[in-house]
């Protein structure tokens, strides 16, 4: 092999391992964009995650009449000591003296009893905790009572919020909502999120499932500036052969049963065609009303399940030609033996 052919080969390999070097590089430089990119999203997602759980109110000002709860370690004195804040906006800590904390934060209030303590102890490490909080608005909205602010004070709890407003309407729904400024944390409900501007989180509660004591956690508890809104009842309509047709409310309930529903209605006339009802519902995505056939007889005789309604929804109940007809030779028979037993009397 002469001395030129080897050259050759040799650039061939060269160029192959030159264009491997030159492809690792490629994927190597792919899966860095890559991981950056995951790094990058990750914290956005866990600073939102982290925002919404943090419970420390770092912007709420303290003022008077909330009641604090002063902690050190190595500090008998202080010792799950409770206090609260005089009129003046002043503490009494032991050592420290008297400490103005009003219109300052939680964190704030911790620096300046610490500052106060350092002439004492060295590297004091005070925490404090709100116990109480003083007077402070709440609105309800919606099917209360007594809609509007209402100034509370302490710890109250969702129901006695809603009993502070005067209990609900008849026609209240089921759920409620709660909206909270983010300063305060988030709600503690499964279903809880941030609001798309992230300065509120939003959360529901079924009020049903908390009287009838299936989901005591949901009777959270209400902070300064909550909003809680009560909807009015969704409704349901049965029209058609029955003796009292129109809208009925489903009150604090999901759906109603086609037989809940024709109970409301004060039942069937003689002539409705059981065998054809229909229900009505609405198409979130096409806006339009969807068909579905019920046959009521056989429900009625227990031969098919009860069908649900939902909020919304139109239960009708169509009239039988034949029947009809039957019924009106039945009416004229009835109203000629009135007027022949009417000539009778004397």
């Amino acid at each position: 092999m002469s001395r030129r052919d080897v050259g050759k080969k040799m650039s061939e390999r060269s160029e192959r391992w030159i264009r491997r070097v030159a492809w690792l590089n490629v994927v190597l430089f792919f899966l860095a964009v890559v991981a950056s990119g995951h790094e990058t999203s990750s914290p956005a997602r866990g600073q939102a995650q982290v925002n919404c759980e943090n419970q420390v109110r770092s912007t709420y000002l303290l003022g008077p009449d909330d009641e604090l709860e002063i902690a050190g370690p190595d500090l008998d004195e202080l010792a799950d000591k409770t206090t609260r804040i005089d009129g003046d906006g002043d503490i009494e800590a032991p050592l420290a003296g008297r400490v103005h904390v009003a219109d300052l934060t939680v964190q704030r209030a911790e620096q300046e009893l610490n500052k106060r303590l350092s002439t004492y102890i060295r590297h004091p490490q005070i925490v404090i905790s709100v116990k109480e909080l003083r007077s402070q608005p709440v609105s309800i909205l919606g099917a209360v009572n007594t809609p509007g602010v209402h100034q509370v004070q302490g710890h109250k709890t969702l129901l006695e919020m809603l009993s502070l407003a005067g209990g609900l309407r008849t026609d209240a729904g089921y759920s409620v909502r709660i909206t909270r400024q983010i300063e305060w944390g988030c709600i503690p409900l499964p279903n809880a999120k941030l609001e798309a501007s992230g300065q509120f989180t939003v959360g529901e509660v079924n009020l049903k499932q908390i009287m009838d004591a299936e989901d005591p956690e949901g009777n959270v508890q209400i902070l300064p500036h909550d909003v809680i809104s009560v909807p009015k009842a969704e409704m349901v309509y049965v029209i058609g052969d029955v003796k009292r047709s129109g809208g009925f409310a489903l009150g604090q309930d999901e759906s109603i049963s086609v037989l809940q529903a024709l109970s409301l209605a004060e039942g069937l006339n003689a002539t409705a065609d059981t065998h054809r009802a229909r229900i009505l519902r609405l198409d979130t995505n096409t806006k339009q009303r969807v068909e579905t056939s019920v046959d009521v007889k056989k429900i009625l005789n227990g031969k098919s399940g009860d069908v649900p309604l939902l909020g919304d929804d139109i239960l009708f109940i169509p009239g039988s030609i034949g029947k009809k007809t039957t019924m009106r030779a039945i009416e004229a028979a009835v109203q000629t033996g009135s007027g022949l037993m009417i000539w009778r009397v004397p």
